[in-house]
């Protein structure tokens, strides 16, 4: 039994709020269950130095969370002058997941940032924001659209989202918690496009190695999960 109570293949509840933030081109708190991010989109008319004068445009990302996003404080990264490890891998993931979509040429040489900002951390915090993300990013290419500067559909190639499986008391199940995420023999995320491609996949044994008929267990979670986000992603922004 989870400590949910949900059945292995339920997620937890997912909702999206658009518009959350008066200033950004974009933006979208979305939620997992008890898990709340804060994703802006910000445009800026100009690229990474390395990029100028190529006609292509960038999509990157940066992530935290907030001193109090979890059961004790903690130290904001700035005071100590770095990010961290994991802050670095996570919006790494987040940048090439969404540019997994996006057609930086269409783009043209401007740049989009895609902040995650994490409020209440209860596992997914990467899959949450990757997920919420991808509308944040969809809400600023309609403001651009809006305003001439592009053309949403040559732009956005799909959507993406992502979800944590994994194996909780020797089964495998959708979208963890923190319960299960402490607890998991084998902790994965999959990021997979509306039309099934995979993007990234990151998969680690706890304890016990885990089989290939597991992982594609897994997998089959996975693909059920992000279709269902993408459903739900469609449905928020009325498509």
């Amino acid at each position: 039994m989870r400590p949910s109570g949900r059945p292995v293949n339920q997620m937890r509840k997912v909702s999206f709020e658009r518009n959350f933030s008066k200033h950004a081109e974009g933006s979208c708190l979305v939620k997992f269950g008890d898990t709340h991010v804060l994703c802006t989109a910000s445009l800026e008319e100009k690229t990474p130095p390395w990029l100028r004068n190529t006609g292509k445009g960038w999509v990157t990302a940066e992530y935290g969370m907030l001193p109090r996003a979890t059961g004790d404080r903690m130290k904001r990264e700035a005071t100590s002058g770095k990010q961290g490890g994991r802050t670095l891998e996570i919006q790494r993931l987040i940048g090439r997941s969404l540019r997994a979509v996006v057609d930086l040429e269409a783009l043209g040489e401007k740049q989009i940032t895609i902040d995650c900002d994490v409020i209440q951390a209860d596992g997914g915090t990467r899959t949450a924001s990757i997920t919420g993300g991808w509308i944040a990013l969809h809400d600023c290419l309609k403001w651009m659209e809006t305003r001439s500067m592009i053309k949403l559909d040559k732009v956005l190639k799909g959507h993406v989202a992502a979800i944590s499986c994994g194996i909780f008391a020797n089964q495998p199940v959708i979208d963890l918690d923190y319960l299960e995420d402490s607890a998991a023999e084998t902790d994965a995320n999959f990021v997979m496009t509306g039309a099934g491609g995979i993007v990234e996949v990151q998969g680690t044994a706890e304890g016990k190695p885990f089989s290939r008929e597991e992982f594609l267990q897994l997998l089959t979670l996975a693909e059920a999960g992000t279709q269902e986000l993408v459903a739900m992603q469609k449905a928020a922004i009325g498509a």
